[in-house]
């Protein structure tokens, strides 16, 4: 027994007789490490935000300070009135993905002196799906150029 530790009770303890020691195992050979069924994958979002008409300057100064926050976020268009945020999210599912893209604009609205306006739009659709719906030519354009630009 080490220093310091207490005696095991006899009814959970180890199997091992006092003073023996525990066999290390190891994997056999062409064992391959299986990955978990629920790995985050990649959600292309679409977050679409309106309210009351707010400066210009201000509405860009704050789509700014949020893309600086959070590096995440690809592209933002606005207007005096509405706004669009688009990004990868990484999550186990759509509905992770889509919370936290509900809770976004919200939880940073004073940090980043976002307008008090509200989500009115969301989309929150598969890698694959986006590549496939831009490859068809339809669907959300990649989002080029990068950055925080007005409609």
């Amino acid at each position: 027994m080490r220093p310091g530790t207490a005696p095991r009770s006899a009814g959970g303890g180890s199997s091992r007789a006092a003073g023996e020691e525990r066999a290390l195992t190891s994997v056999a050979a062409g064992d391959r490490f299986e990955q978990p069924e629920e790995l985050p994958r990649l959600w292309h979002v679409t977050l679409s935000v309106s309210g009351k008409e707010a400066p210009l300057k201000d509405v860009r100064r704050a789509l700014e300070q949020l893309a600086h926050d959070h590096p995440f976020l690809l592209t933002s268009r606005y207007a005096n009135d509405h706004a669009e945020i688009r990004y990868w999210e990484e999550a186990r599912d759509l509905h992770d993905a889509a919370a936290v893209a509900l809770r976004l604009w919200g939880e940073h609205r004073q940090t980043a002196g976002l307008p008090p306006w509200e989500i009115v739009g969301l989309e929150v659709i598969d890698r694959e799906t986006y590549h496939q719906r831009v490859a068809e030519g339809y669907g959300p354009l990649p989002a080029t150029p990068v950055g925080v630009h007005p409609f």
